[in-house]
C-alpha cells in the first residue's frame, strides 16, 4: 500500500543527503510553495559518519579557488566543475555561517567549526531540518528496494512503501561501515541499470614490510615509529621501481603504518597499484632542504665537535624517535667505520626507503575511490543519463579528493545541485 507521494526523496542522511534536505529547508523557508521532500536514513542517528570526520573536528571545507582547488580531485575534475561552482567552498563557508556555526580557517586553507567539534557541524543540519519541518526526515529507515514506472517506487523500513517524482541517492560508499555507509547505493543503482567502478579504499593507512609479526601482532619496528611525526618532508611513491607521485608535508607512523596528510595522499595510486600485484614502495627525503653535499659538511661539523660514532652522527640529524628505527633500517651502517657511515649517510637520509606490503581496508579508511560510473551522470545536474528523475550525490560517485576538506566539498556541492536540478523538475 502506498503510503504517500513525495516531490522527491533522499535516501542517505551522511554528509550529502544533510546538506541536500538543509538546503532545501533554507532555500525555500520564505517561499509560498514549498516541495514536498522526504530523507530516508536507515541508522538511527544521522550524520554518523560525520561525526567522526577530520578526528572529530570536521574538515568542513578547504578555501582553494578552483585552479588550485581541482588538482586535488579524482579521476576526473572537470566533471566536478558545474557543481564546484554553484555551490563553492566559499558559499558553503557562508551557508553554515547562515546557521549559526562559527568556523576557523586553519593551515593549508582548510575549514573547521570554530568549536573543533564535528558534531556541531551536524547539528547544525540536522536542527535545521527539523525545525524547518518543509523535509520530513525518517531515521531507523533502511530502503529495501527502488523501482521506476511513473514515478519512483521506493520501499523502506520493513513494508513502508512510498512514490516520488524524483530520487536522490546520497549513501555515501564504503568506508567505515560502521557509520552505515555498506554500498547501499551501489545496489540501488545496479538495479535501476548504472554501473559501478571498482571500489578501493582511499586516504587509508600504507602497512610497510615488517611492520607485524607473523601473528598480526605489531613488530618491535612498528612500535618504534608509533607516534612519529616527520614534519616538512619530501615523500615519493615508487611503483615497479618508477616515481608515479611526488609530495611535500607532514607524514605520521600510526599503529596502522604510514597516515597523516602525506600517508594519504598518495594512498589512492599505491592501494591501486597494490591490488594490481605491483611492488610498492614509499621513499622518504628526511632532508629536503638540504643537498648531499650540505648533509655532508654537517656531518664533518658534527664529528669534528662530538664523538663520530654512527648514532652519535645519526642523532643529530634526526628526531630521536627516529634514530633506532633508521639504524635498524640501515643495518649496513653498523657493519662500516664510522668515515664510510658519513659518506652513505647523506644518501640513506635523501633516500629513507619502506616497501609497502598492503593497506587498512575500508574499516577505516577515509573515503571509497570507485562508486556509480560518472559516464553514466550528467555534470550539469547530477542527473542519471539511463534512468530519468534520478540524482547522485556524494561518496557514492566515483568521485574523490585529498585530505583537506575536498571530499566533504565534494558531497556538498553535488547535492545542492542536484536537488536543484531535482526540484527544478517537479515544481
Amino acid at each position: 500500500m502506498v503510503e504517500n507521494v513525495y516531490d522527491l526523496v533522499i535516501v542517505g542522511g551522511g554528509a550529502a543527503g544533510l546538506m541536500a534536505a538543509a538546503w532545501i529547508t533554507e532555500h525555500y523557508k520564505n517561499i509560498p510553495e514549498k516541495p514536498s521532500v522526504l530523507l530516508l536514513e536507515k541508522m538511527y542517528r544521522p550524520g554518523r559518519k560525520l561525526n567522526i570526520t577530520g578526528k572529530g573536528r570536521c574538515n568542513i571545507t578547504n578555501t582553494r579557488m578552483w585552479d588550485e582547488f581541482s588538482v586535488h580531485i579524482h579521476p576526473n575534475k572537470q566533471f566536478f566543475k558545474n557543481a564546484f561552482y554553484g555551490f563553492s567552498s566559499h558559499d558553503t563557508m557562508d551557508f553554515f555561517t547562515g546557521l549559526g556555526l562559527a568556523l576557523s580557517v586553519e593551515r593549508g586553507q582548510r575549514v573547521f567549526p570554530k568549536s573543533m567539534r564535528a558534531m556541531d557541524v551536524t547539528d547544525a543540519l540536522v536542527d535545521t531540518i527539523r525545525s524547518g519541518r518543509i523535509v520530513e526526515m525518517k531515521t531507523d529507515s533502511t530502503v529495501e528496494t527502488i523501482a521506476k514506472e511513473e514515478n519512483f517506487i521506493v520501499k523502506y523500513g520493513g513494508g513502508h512503501t512510498v512514490l516520488s517524482k524524483r530520487l536522490l541517492i546520497a549513501t555515501g560508499g564504503l568506508s567505515y561501515p560502521s557509520t552505515g555507509s555498506s554500498g547501499d547505493g551501489y545496489a540501488m543503482a545496479i538495479s535501476v541499470g548504472h554501473s559501478i567502478v571498482s571500489c578501493r579504499p582511499s586516504l587509508t593507512a600504507l602497512i610497510p614490510s615488517g611492520y607485524t609479526e607473523a601473528d598480526g601482532s605489531l613488530s618491535s619496528l612498528a612500535k618504534s615509529l608509533s607516534g612519529l611525526q616527520l614534519k616538512n618532508v619530501s615523500v615519493s611513491l615508487m611503483v615497479n621501481g618508477n616515481i608515479v607521485q611526488e609530495e611535500f608535508g607532514d607524514l605520521d607512523f600510526t599503529t596502522s603504518g604510514l597516515e597523516g596528510s602525506l600517508g594519504f595522499r598518495i594512498s589512492r595510486k599505491a592501494v591501486e597499484a597494490l591490488d594490481f600485484g605491483q611492488k610498492v614502495a614509499v621513499v622518504i627525503d628526511l632532508k629536503p632542504a638540504l643537498s648531499v653535499q650540505q648533509i655532508q659538511q654537517r656531518i664533518k661539523r658534527e664529528a669534528a665537535i662530538g664523538n663520530n660514532t654512527v648514532k652519535y652522527l645519526v642523532s643529530r640529524l634526526l628526531p630521536a624517535k627516529l634514530v633506532n628505527p633508521f639504524l635498524l633500517l640501515n643495518k649496513q651502517l653498523v657493519r662500516v667505520s664510522s668515515a664510510e657511515a658519513a659518506e652513505q649517510l647523506p644518501q640513506l637520509l635523501k633516500n629513507f626507503r619502506f616497501n609497502i606490503l598492503s593497506y587498512v581496508g575500508f574499516e577505516r579508511c577515509v573515503v571509497t575511490n570507485g562508486g556509480v560510473s560518472l559516464k553514466e551522470i550528467s555534470q550539469k545536474t547530477m542527473e542519471s543519463k539511463i534512468v530519468e528523475g534520478l540524482y547522485f550525490a556524494g561518496e557514492v560517485l566515483d568521485l574523490d579528493g585529498d585530505t583537506g576538506g575536498y571530499n566533504l566539498q565534494i558531497a556538498f556541492s553535488t547535492a545542492v545541485l542536484a536537488v536543484q536540478s531535482a526540484l527544478q523538475q517537479t515544481l
